[in-house]
Formats: C-alpha cells, sequence, structure tokens
C-alpha cells in the first residue's frame, strides 16, 4: 500500500488570490517511509503576504528563479499518482492544489483519495490539534521546524501518522500482513530521521 504525505506553503490564505510556493511530499509504503521525497520551491508571480511570511519565511526574493506551477506540474501529478493522499488539514491544502491544477487544466484531486488527519486528531485526542500541538504531545521533535516548511511538515506529519494514528484494526491489518518484518515505533522514527530535511529541490530517493 503506498500513501504520500503532503503538506504545501502558500503566500496567503485566499484561494482566490493567492498561489502555492512550496509542496513537499513523503512516501509510504505500507506505512513505513522509504526515503523518496518530492519537494518543489514554486514562483507565484505575486507577492507574499506578511502574515504568511511570518508564518514559513520564504520570501518573494528567493521564489524568483523558482519554477512555475505549470512547469511541476506533470512531475508532481507522477509522483503523487493515484495512491491515497495523507494531509492535516486537508481541505486548505486540496483547495490550493485543485485551484493551480485548474488554471492547466489538469484532471482534478478527488477528496475520496484523501485522508484528512485534522478531524481524526479532534476526534480522538480533542483540542489543541496543530502539527505543533500533536508533536509536543507525542514528544517528536520539533528542533528542526524553527518555522513551517512544507517538506519538513510532511515528514513530522509522517511520523505522527506512523507511530499515532493508526487505528487498532490499521495495527492488526498490518500486523497480519506483514509480520515477518514489523518495525518497532522506533526504527520507523530513525528511518524518517534518515531522510535530510534540508534536501535540494526535485525528487529524492534514499533508499535506506
Amino acid at each position: 500500500m503506498r500513501e504520500i504525505v503532503l503538506d504545501t506553503e502558500t503566500t496567503g490564505l485566499d484561494v482566490n488570490s493567492h498561489r502555492i510556493i512550496e509542496i513537499g511530499c513523503v512516501e509510504l509504503i505500507n506505512r513505513i517511509p522509504t526515503g523518496k521525497v518530492f519537494h518543489r520551491y514554486i514562483n507565484p508571480e505575486r507577492s507574499i503576504d506578511k502574515g504568511a511570511f511570518k508564518v514559513h519565511g520564504i520570501s518573494e526574493e528567493f521564489l524568483k528563479d523558482k519554477p512555475l506551477f505549470s512547469e511541476i506540474a506533470s512531475e508532481f501529478l507522477n509522483f503523487i499518482s493515484s495512491d491515497t493522499l495523507v494531509i492535516h488539514n486537508a481541505v486548505f491544502d486540496i483547495k490550493f492544489l485543485n485551484m493551480e491544477l485548474g488554471k492547466l487544466n489538469a484532471k482534478l484531486i478527488s477528496s475520496d483519495r484523501v485522508l484528512d488527519t485534522l478531524p481524526l486528531v479532534r476526534k480522538r485526542f480533542g483540542p489543541p490539534a496543530s502539527l505543533s500541538a500533536l508533536c509536543e504531545r507525542f514528544g517528536i521533535s520539533l528542533e528542526s521546524r524553527k518555522l513551517h516548511g512544507a517538506l519538513i511538515d510532511a515528514e513530522l506529519l509522517a511520523k505522527v501518522y506512523i507511530e499515532r494514528l493508526q487505528t487498532p484494526l490499521d495495527r492488526c491489518q498490518h500486523t497480519v500482513r506483514f509480520r515477518e518484518h514489523l518495525p518497532s515505533n522506533e526504527e520507523v522514527s530513525k528511518q524518517l530521521d534518515k531522510i535530510n530535511v534540508s534536501v535540494h529541490e526535485g525528487v529524492v530517493d534514499r533508499r535506506l
């Protein structure tokens, strides 16, 4: 089973006027990180709201020489394929991704293939339900996360998802299907930690 943990950063909150500036994806196979990621910074061809800049620290100057969404769309769609997308507050990210894809007359992402961890977390643990709060709740280090970033946030969400958000049924099915090698939470964390969060842009394949 292939899943893609995904996050985006944008120039602002309004999908009608703002654009995506960063996409980060982490590949999981059978709930195990493979080391393969997709990471792109994108030139939005517009200014960045001050509030958004305070969140992610990505400047207009930095994005000047980055590709347009239209130039990375095909590679992005190939990477996510038709697999399940695991996203925290998916409504926001999918809304922006479909806006960008719609501008290209490309096939939109169906909500049927999206697993939104935000309502799952709210139902199971209650507030607060932000990614930072979840990491603190579960003892996942935020040392490498000075500001929001699509790739690092996708990697942190992958840790939360793998270690804490599987249902008892998920764990049972996983044990039955993969009992020959079922890694511990510690092994999974080490595997994720080996993915360099300062990875260069693009698809990076580190089979560990």
